[in-house]
This record gives C-alpha cells, structure tokens and sequence, in this order.
C-alpha cells in the first residue's frame, strides 16, 4: 500500500517535529498518530455523567474546540520551536477555560503539557518547572470548581510520565537524525573524494597519451606523401596506444565501484563509534583485486548500511567488525557485533536485505545466540559463477 505524500503546499519549517521525521527518511504524517490519543474527549463523558456526560452543552462546545485543538495540534508539529510551543500554551490555556463546563478539555491539558517541552539540549529542569507551574494553576481550578481528588491526583502524573518519556524519545530521535546528518556527510565527502582521484588518474593517463597520438597522426598525415610504409607503421602505432589508452580509462573507471562500499564503511565506522562501538574492516586483497558488477558492488553497501543500523538500534554492543573476502568464485561479507544478541526480528530490515541479495542471486544467513551477538554471512555468486551455474 502507497504511503500517502506529505502535502507539497505545507512546508513544515526546518527546525519542527515534521522537518525532523522526513529528515529521519520517515513519512510527515507520522507525529499525527499522536491525534488518536484525543479520543478520550470522547470518552470522558462516560466516566463524568450528570451535566458533564454527553449533553448539548458536551458537543456544542466539542463541535467548537475540537477543531481548534487539531488546528493548535497542527502548528505544534509544523511550525518553528516558538510559534510550536505558543501553540502548545493555546492547549493549555482552552483546556483551563474550558475547564468548569468541559472535563473532556483535560486531554487538551496533556497534549498541551508534552508539546511544550522545548526542543534544546539541556531544557529538562526548565520543562518540569513548567510542568509543576501549568498542573498547579490547572489543579487549583479545578479545586476551587469542585472536581473530584482523584481528578486532581491523576493529571499531574500522567503529564508528567507521558511528558518524560516523551522527552526521552525526542533526545533519542534527536541523536538520530545528528547521526544520518553525519552519515550522510560522510558519504558526499567519500564521493567527491573519489571523484577528484579519478579526475587526477584520467588526466595523468590520458593527457601523457592523447599527446601521442596527436603527434603520431600529425607524422602519419606528413608521410603519406613520400613513405607509405611508415605511414601505416604510425597510424598502427596510434591504434596500439588508443587501444592501450581505452584499457587505462576502464582501469581507472572501474574503481568508481568501490567508493559504494568505501563510503558505507566510513560511515558506518562514524555511525557506530559515535555511540561507543568499535567497528573494524578489512578487505582482503582478491576481494579488492576482483571485478564485480554494479549490482553486486551496490548491495553489498546496502548490506553494510543497514547491518550498522540495526547494530546501533537494537544489539547494545560495544564491537563489531566486517569482513569481506573471496571463497571459491563468491564474495563473502561476514559482519558480526557482540551484542545481547536473541531472536532476531525480520522487521529490523532483515527482510529488505533478503530481497537485495536475492536479487543478485546471493544468500543470507544469520545466527544470534542469546548473549552471544549477532553474525551475518553473504554470499554472492561471481560472473562466472553464475555462468557455469546456468550451463
């Protein structure tokens, strides 16, 4: 099923919650899930009954603030850190007006409570300041109106907890995106860098050899006229350093396909050892010697990409390493960390990585022990491989 695109004339500013979710190669719509939580707005009258149970009063002032919150709710995902949070205060501030007439605005108050939270490192004492100010002013009205203790007692804890582990999975997701930023800084920079040393190669090979054959084909045109032989003695001559100098460029063009692999170990090496994990490489000489085809050369990448991912998300390892070698006309790539290791989840792209080695007509396996760490082995078949296969 498509994912539904993140509409084209909202442009969420840089520095909000939805900027941050597509920048996380994630959906825009995601942060709206949250939304499903109002549905105790509609819920609450079960509970509160009598006047406040689902009366005309209840949905007229529904049919009014119910819109509004959403609107609020929206610029709090969109917008930049301090239109987000003035956003945030309009919640806390409906839910507090609303409050003699409405309990179902509470749920107002809690989504006002966890969206105020500033986006800063370092703001989480000035944030339960903030949380202890807006849950007094909330519970000294709601006393002096007359609601029930139980009331007063649970709304502080539940925006405090929820405001906490909201905290928590803002930092985290935060670390993240700082991470891909990197991640994929390292990758443009692996890139040009490549691109520079083969700018440099080629015109070492060719400026030497396009020179030659310049002056042999000026000689070649001069001896026509009286030396016929030595004529095409150069213009062979010319063909042989063409053809030398065709074979330089494919040499030379031929290691563009290792920067795929050379960029993703960088980066997972970056990835991995910013959270306090040892990676190591090595890459046997036959395997750097070997000439794979572009298909093999990109998912072998793709393998590292997503093996350094799911290293930093779920193994909790302190090492890991990568190794790729050449066995019996196969490219073997065994990555393996110490983590907690366990049942492994195919969710954890897993599956994807299956597909892409599929495609190529490779295999994965992986073994995770309880405690022991994860292991991953590829295995693709080389050109030839694959053509005594087939015969």
């Amino acid at each position: 099923m498509k994912a539904i695109p993140f509409p084209r004339w909202i442009r969420p500013a840089p520095d909000s919650i939805v900027a941050n979710e597509q920048q996380l190669g994630r959906s825009g719509w995601l942060p709206f899930v949250h939304l499903a939580w109002s549905i105790w707005v509609f819920i609450t009258p079960f509970f509160s009954g009598g006047e406040f149970g689902f009366t005309a009063r209840w949905a007229l002032i529904t049919l009014v603030s119910y819109p509004l919150f959403v609107g609020l709710y929206f610029v709090s995902q969109c917008a930049a850190e301090t239109l987000a949070r003035t956003a945030a205060l309009g919640m806390l501030l409906l839910s507090v007006v609303l409050l003699p007439w409405y309990p179902s605005g509470l749920s107002y108050f809690v989504f006002g409570c966890v969206l105020i939270q500033p986006r800063k490192r370092g703001s989480m004492p000035g944030y339960l300041v903030i949380l202890l100010v807006a849950n007094a002013i909330l519970g000294g009205c709601a006393y002096w109106i007359g609601y029930p203790v139980v009331a007063l007692l649970w709304i502080p804890v539940v925006t405090v907890v929820i405001g906490l582990i909201v905290a928590a999975d803002r930092t985290s997701e935060r670390h993240m995106a700082e991470l891909k930023l990197s991640h994929d800084e390292v990758r443009r920079l692996a890139a040009l860098a490549e691109r520079e040393r083969i700018s440099r190669d080629l015109h070492d090979l060719l400026g030497h050899t396009l020179s030659m054959v310049a002056i042999k084909a000026d000689l070649a045109g001069k001896l026509l006229q009286r030396d016929v032989e030595a004529a095409r003695t150069e213009i062979a001559e010319v063909g042989d350093v063409a053809r030398q100098a065709l074979a330089q460029v494919r040499g030379a063009v031929s290691g563009i396909r290792a920067t795929g692999i050379a960029a993703e170990l960088a980066s997972a090496r970056l990835l991995l050892e910013t959270d306090g994990v040892q990676f190591d490489y090595r890459i046997e000489d036959a395997f750097s010697a070997n000439k794979f085809s572009q298909d093999v050369e990109h998912v072998l990448a793709m393998v590292v990409r997503e093996a350094a991912t799911n290293i930093l998300r779920h193994a909790k390892a302190t090492k890991a390493s990568a190794r790729f070698t050449l066995e019996a006309g196969y490219a073997v790539l065994r990555i393996q960390d110490n983590g907690r290791g366990g049942t492994l989840n195919p969710g954890n792209g897993l599956g994807g990585m299956r597909e892409r080695i599929a495609g190529v007509d490779g295999t994965l396996q992986t073994a995770s022990a309880e405690g022991g760490g994860t292991q991953l082995h590829v295995r693709i078949p080389l050109a030839d491989t694959q053509q005594e296969a087939a015969a």
